[in-house]
């Protein structure tokens, strides 16, 4: 298969470099700094939009320049490459979702402010008894006249103390199949009885929260598709999450593992095994997620498939985590070294978080295998 760019990608790929080095952000603030990290995306995402390189494959009468899916994957690629955030990725797939989905006043109202960085949301999928078994989720929102009263709880919900607003999944039926009945939500954070507990995190930072809902009304307009099809929306969304965005992730993964090479010492034959196998998995991470990504520039919408990469970014993740951690000796221990232990520990949690382990191999079992259930 060929990976190389068009004519037209590769012109695309050249001004965009040449942007970059003319435009490029200050180092961002170390990970746990929760507050600067959200400032410093806002900021670099409005830069970007100014440029011309948000929403490239977004309908143009939403803000978005129509283009394949190709070009946001070299536009990821090149930001990673750069060392620099990736700033519009929830941008991305949380949009996908209005712009399938979404009445034609919502796609005008959300999308455009989305894009340019003037409106922030969050995730609220993940409950704390319905993580990996989202479909159990338990919140609840009763339609009473023109609003939707809204009473539960959300965790892990990453960014939610800045967000305005929050793609919402909450149970509206609990007479039917859990995957039927299940609707999806735009909630307006500064809505009256909404509260959000920022959850401090080993690595030192608050990235997640609780979210609590006390009789929260929500306007029956700010409903996001028809009611009980929130489960429809919220596998597009987890599709969307990964492909184009990963790209980058691989690229500034293949950048760690260059400034770690610099560190290695001669004749240690077990770190020279550590770091052959870490870029192995990082290389076919890559691989696959450009096989994905030519899937779907054909039109191919994203499916379960995409599990598969989660697998190989959780390879790459959490292998690079360890040889961070390992090439930084003692200092990761004594706290000198706290970029590494960091590394480390959020590697971990890449097991867990966007869907778990254990949770990929059964939809890849089940869904792309064809397997039993037993």
């Amino acid at each position: 298969m060929d990976y190389d760019d068009s004519p037209q990608e590769a012109n695309f790929r050249t001004n965009l470099r040449a942007w970059l080095e003319e435009n490029r952000p200050e180092p961002p603030p170390p990970l746990w700094e929760t507050a600067a990290t959200h400032e410093y995306k806002t900021k670099w995402l409005s830069k970007l939009y100014d440029g011309g390189w948000v929403g490239l494959s977004w309908p143009v009468e939403y803000g978005g320049q129509g283009l394949s899916p190709l070009y946001e994957a070299i536009l990821n690629e090149e930001l990673g490459a750069a060392g620099v955030p990736n700033a519009a990725s929830s941008v991305g797939f949380l949009g996908r979702a209005i712009v399938a989905y979404g009445t034609e006043t919502q796609k005008r109202e959300f999308l455009p402010p989305l894009l340019r960085g003037e409106s922030s949301w969050c995730e609220g999928f993940s409950e704390s008894e319905a993580g990996s078994d989202l479909a159990s989720l338990r919140t609840f929102a009763e339609q009473r006249g023109d609003v939707y009263v809204l009473n539960g709880q959300k965790l892990w919900t990453g960014g939610a103390q800045f967000a305005d607003r929050c793609l919402l999944l909450a149970r509206t039926d609990r007479n039917v199949p859990k995957h039927q009945g299940i609707t999806s939500f735009i909630l307006r954070m500064d809505s009256p009885g909404v509260t959000v507990r920022p959850i401090l995190q080993a690595w030192g930072g608050s990235r997640f929260c609780e979210v609590f809902f006390d009789n929260v009304e929500m306007p029956v307009e700010d409903r996001l598709g028809d009611e009980g099809k929130g489960w429809e929306l919220a596998t597009v969304v987890l599709a969307y999450e990964r492909g184009p965005t990963e790209l980058g992730i691989v690229a500034t993964h293949r950048g760690e593992l260059r400034r770690l090479s610099a560190g290695l010492l001669e004749n240690d034959t077990a770190a020279d095994e550590a770091f052959a196998r870490a870029w192995i998995a990082v290389e076919a991470c890559r691989l696959h997620l450009l096989e994905s990504l030519t899937r779907r520039s054909m039109g191919e919408a994203p499916g379960p498939s995409s599990s598969v990469g989660k697998l190989l970014m959780i390879r790459a993740e959490q292998k690079i985590g360890t040889l961070e951690l390992d090439s930084s000796d003692v200092k990761a221990i004594t706290g000198e070294d706290r970029q590494a232990s960091t590394r480390y520990v959020w590697a971990r949690a890449s097991s867990v978080y966007g869907g778990a382990e254990q949770i990929q191999k059964n939809i890849i079992a089940q869904r792309v295998l064809g397997l039993p259930r037993q």
